[in-house]
């Protein structure tokens, strides 16, 4: 080759084309796309092979989805025999054996009182729209209009499950305080702060001058997700219900993302004892395919005959997986093994806590799991927390996939690393989540601007 020869410039990764069209074709509401930049090409269980050939340990699982991990074999035979079968694939709402199978599995998993006089109805694919479905449902039944929410909440992106989550304004939802320990609205925490929220919330029900009618329903998270991974306390989920049937409100639970043994029971709700009115069911009850129900007591069941419909609510493929995913989890007992390995990788988590004071709490049920990350700059309030970091917990997460491991973020300020998962993971793969994360706490620490932008900081206890 003659020395004034120009040599063609090697063409960029195929991937690296797939994620530039994605940029330039897709809305700038995209999410996920912007802080995971990999495509994925395969998975199974925990991992997940990228195009660019790096291999990734997912404890996003889909958001909670996947709570037998990617492409597992009892869910893929459970498609390929509704597959070869010749059924049909769309249905509308009627009747199936696939449908009536995957109904009889989930009312097997509930609460006795709730399955003994319980009613479903298939809602469209999404968990937004099951929470629309139960807001409708309860004001049919009541023929009241509001509705009582809590603080930090996440119910999805419709419009009125919108406006029941935390951060949105709407006049017919009430906003209540939920307990949160770390960061406690009554300055107080632990269960003297979660006494005080019921307090609040039962004055505010019962005061003829409140300005708080009654309202039709109130909603909750047994274990808040996108909130920053805050369980409510038993004894607080105890009077919520106490409070509600007193008032004849009917309670709705929105067990999306914390149920089919996410938390360490097959549905969190199972933890206090509580049996709510209204449930509300999707991510995993799919088997990693859309799927959205609500079951709820037989004496709600008011609505007119399409009051709440969907193209899309007999997904036959989904109904076959989640019944595998549903029976799985029963016949394997893997809400119990979610609660041993989870309290496992929690201690494991307060040691890291212990160990780097960007850390400012550890926190979750069974395998849903946050880690809040905090200003290690900036003074504590009287009961130790600091302020939120979302520059160094984004820094966290860019860190844990460099060395192949994917998280979410979460919470307030978005500064809580979450980790979601599967159920079917092992000790030794914890062992290799929970390294690669300590090492990208670490890192990312070690690259931090110091107080006055030009330092890198130490590790708490670890020379500079």
């Amino acid at each position: 080759m003659a020395l004034t020869e120009t040599v063609p410039a090697a063409a960029p990764p195929a991937h690296e084309g797939i994620l530039r069209r994605q940029a330039l074709r897709e809305s700038a509401a995209r999410t996920y796309a912007r802080s995971l930049p990999i495509v994925p090409v395969r998975a199974r269980g925990l991992t997940i092979e990228g195009a660019d050939g790096r291999r990734y340990l997912d404890c996003l699982s889909g958001a909670g989805t996947l709570a037998l991990g990617h492409n597992h074999p009892v869910v893929l035979e459970a498609i390929r025999t509704v597959l070869d079968s010749g059924a049909p694939l769309h249905v509308l709402d009627l009747a199936t054996p696939v449908k009536d199978a995957f109904t009889t599995e989930l009312f097997a998993s509930l609460p006795e009182e709730l399955a003994e006089k319980g009613r479903i109805q298939f809602c469209g694919p999404a968990g937004t729209d099951a929470v629309e479905a139960a807001f409708t449902l309860v004001r049919t039944a009541t023929g009241r209009e509001g509705l009582a929410a809590f603080s930090g909440a996440y119910h999805g992106m419709t419009a009125d499950a919108l406006a029941a989550s935390g951060g949105a304004r709407h006049p017919g939802v009430t906003r209540l305080p939920y307990p949160y320990a770390y960061r406690c609205p009554f300055g107080v925490g632990g269960e003297r702060g979660a006494e005080l929220s019921a307090r609040w919330t039962e004055n505010l029900l019962d005061d003829p001058k409140g300005g708080v009618p009654r309202p039709a329903g109130m909603i909750l998270e047994p274990v808040q997700g996108e909130g920053g991974v805050i369980p409510a306390p038993a004894g607080w989920l105890r009077r919520m219900r106490e409070l509600t049937a007193a008032r004849g409100i009917p309670l709705i639970v929105d067990e999306v993302q914390t149920g089919v043994g996410r938390t360490g029971t097959f549905w969190a709700v199972e933890q206090s004892g509580i049996v709510p009115d209204v449930l509300v069911l999707s991510k995993a009850i799919g088997g990693s395919l859309p799927l959205a129900v609500i079951v709820y007591r037989e004496e709600l069941d008011a609505w007119r005959p399409g009051a709440h419909a969907g193209t899309f609510r007999g997904n036959q493929l989904a109904m076959a997986a989640g019944t595998a995913t549903l029976a799985y989890v029963r016949r394997n007992g893997l809400a119990g093994r979610a609660a041993e390995l989870g309290a496992t990788m929690l201690a494991r988590l307060r040691e890291l806590a212990a160990a780097h004071d960007c850390v400012g709490d550890v926190r979750g049920r069974g395998l849903m799991l946050g880690i809040e990350i905090v200003d290690r700059d900036a003074d504590a309030d009287p009961l130790g927390a600091r302020p939120a970091d979302p520059a160094l917990a984004a820094a966290v997460q860019r860190a844990c996939l460099d060395r192949g491991l994917i998280v979410e973020l979460g919470g307030r300020h978005s500064a809580v690393v979450r980790l979601l998962p599967p159920l079917t993971l092992t000790d030794e793969q914890a062992d290799a989540v929970l390294d690669r994360l300590a090492d990208a706490i670490a890192a990312a620490v070690r690259t931090a601007p110091g107080p006055t932008g030009s330092s890198p900081t130490t590790l708490r206890g670890t020379p500079a």
